[in-house]
């Protein structure tokens, strides 16, 4: 499910006072991260997750398996930090503007 760039608007200003709850480690994204960030996306919908060290195209390579393996979409990327969210389809925490 795309979100429209108002929707991506509202999820940034939600996001701004939120502290990572993912922190990736040394060896970057793992099976088990991306098992981890499923069960904070299905709790949370709106998660930053906080990336290894590297360089930007390490970054963009943890960002493409992390949103790949849990279907969230990225909403924005500052420096180290990534905002993903994905709808609970089950019982929706964010409404979320047209």
């Amino acid at each position: 499910m795309p979100i429209s760039p108002s929707q991506r608007r509202y999820l940034r200003s939600l996001a701004h006072d939120l502290h990572p709850v993912i922190l990736l480690g040394a060896k970057g994204a793992t099976p088990a991260v991306v098992k981890e960030l499923d069960l904070a996306l299905s709790h949370h919908e709106l998660v930053k997750v906080k990336l290894s060290g590297g360089d930007k195209d390490e970054r963009e390579a943890q960002i493409a398996y992390l949103t790949d393996g849990t279907g969230a979409e990225s909403v924005q990327q500052i420096g180290h930090t990534v905002t993903l969210f994905r709808r609970n389809e089950d019982e929706p925490k964010l409404a979320l503007p047209r």
